[in-house]
């Protein structure tokens, strides 16, 4: 891993985007407004910040309209944030379906159509399950939180597969002005989770975020983790007649985001546990038959009840009320006094498929590891998802975007901003612009 210089300061700014933009509206003033910026950020002297802004400047421009198919993108006008990508809410579902498109048919045995959180392949008679997971982007200035809750969600991803996990590696992005320290505490936090579960950190990156030409102090990355099992449990085996069984839960980044920008920071302490992986441990270790597992992530239990009903092709019914009581305390006193949905956000606990004779030998097995379970719901014939609450049969489906969580998210709001149909359009657009693309380059190369 090769580790970066940096100085502390406390923004995020991106020079060559804000360059394009000043040049594409001709903006008379964008050399001076670089030299501004630049010098917000980093403590040098003006003559220093106009040869940098110069260079930051020439390298916009010629590369603000490049020559050749391979450079050519068609914008659909939809952004990210439009959409609500990456919100863990109906919108970001709706790509990842069509990610997969873009993807293709592969010869794993699971891959990105079945909207599982690990892929797997086989070989040498052994299902390899390989998953990655970004760190909580609001836990920038808090690495070791960030390093821990990205590996602990990572190894997550294998267990849920039916997997042992063998390796972990990382990759760390932190911009040119971040600290150093930075990175070592980062890695502290990835570490830990590694040595308390005995699963090695093996090999990994580190990089500045857009090398010289984002300046500030924000990180950034991701871990991966391997696993290795003789069966696994996709979503996609869920079966009618299934019970459904849910772990305790303390919530992990999305939690302590919450802990941290509504200033409960005390809360922050219950998301330090790997429970959730001490359980899974326990599972591996006896012969139990469970059709499929997942992981209560981001988007809440909302969104797996999505995800499984659409990969499986079934009906979930839940309990809210059993699931209500797995929480823990102190994190659910914070979300109901906050107002998050907590059925909407991550909430760090095992979801189990399996049938009604095997339920009592899987909760004796997590019970024995010292974590609560209990079963939460069935698994009938049909499609979408229905929940039991106060007397009464709602339906269970997630919003545009995830429970709004921070004060920016309550800003922002959980409903789309445009019109979704429209949006969809534009979404399908991208996504047959970019199979295309992949095929006309496919063609090129296997013709040279």
């Amino acid at each position: 891993m090769n580790f970066s210089r940096g100085q502390d300061n406390a923004a995020l700014m991106d020079l060559e985007g804000f360059a394009k933009r000043g040049l594409l509206r001709k903006d008379p003033e964008i050399k001076s407004k670089l030299i501004s910026l630049i010098r917000e950020v980093k403590r040098i002297p003006e003559d220093k910040a106009l040869t940098l802004a110069e260079a930051v400047l020439e390298e916009a421009e010629v590369t603000l309209h490049p020559r050749g198919d391979v450079f050519r993108l068609e914008g659909v006008g939809v952004s990210m944030g439009d959409y609500g990508v990456g919100s863990r809410g109906s919108g970001d579902f709706y790509t990842h379906t069509k990610i997969a498109e873009v993807i293709g048919r592969t010869g794993a045995v699971v891959d990105s159509r079945q909207l599982d959180d690990s892929g797997v392949v086989k070989a040498e008679g052994k299902y390899i399950t390989v998953t990655v997971d970004g760190m909580h982007s609001r836990l920038s200035d808090y690495p070791f939180l960030a390093g821990f809750h990205v590996t602990r969600a990572a190894l997550r991803d294998v267990y849920v597969m039916g997997a042992r996990p063998v390796a972990l590696l990382s990759d760390v992005h932190l911009a040119d002005d971040g600290d150093v320290s930075k990175l070592f505490d980062h890695i502290a936090g990835i570490a830990t989770v590694a040595e308390l579960i005995d699963v090695p950190l093996v090999t990994g990156s580190t990089l500045r975020i857009g090398g010289d030409m984002v300046i500030g102090d924000r990180l950034t990355g991701c871990v991966g983790a391997v696993g290795v099992s003789d069966k696994i449990t996709p979503r996609k085996s869920a079966k009618p007649g299934d019970v459904i069984m849910m772990s305790e839960g303390a919530g992990g980044g999305t939690v302590c985001s919450a802990a941290l920008y509504y200033n409960q920071h005390e809360v922050v302490d219950e998301t330090l546990n790997i429970k959730f992986l001490e359980a899974s441990e326990a599972l591996l270790k006896e012969d139990l038959t469970i059709h499929a597992m997942t992981d209560v992530t981001n988007g809440g239990i909302r969104g797996d009840a999505k995800e499984i009903s659409y990969t499986a092709g079934v009906k979930l019914i839940f309990e809210e009320e059993k699931m209500r009581r797995l929480v823990n305390l102190r994190v659910l006193e914070m979300l109901d006094t906050l107002k998050i949905d907590y059925l909407g956000v991550s909430i760090d606990a095992l979801l189990i498929i399996a049938p009604e004779d095997e339920a009592e030998k899987i909760a004796q097995t997590i019970r024995k590891a010292g974590v609560a379970v209990d079963e939460i719901g069935t698994v009938e014939s049909g499609e979408g998802a229905k929940l039991h609450m106060d007397g009464k049969v709602i339906d269970f489906s997630p919003r545009f975007r995830e429970a709004a969580y921070t004060p920016i998210k309550k800003a922002v709001g959980q409903d789309a901003r445009r019109d979704v149909a429209e949006m969809t359009a534009a979404v399908d657009r991208a996504a047959v612009n970019a199979v295309e693309k992949k095929r006309r380059f496919v063609e090129k190369i296997k013709r040279r």
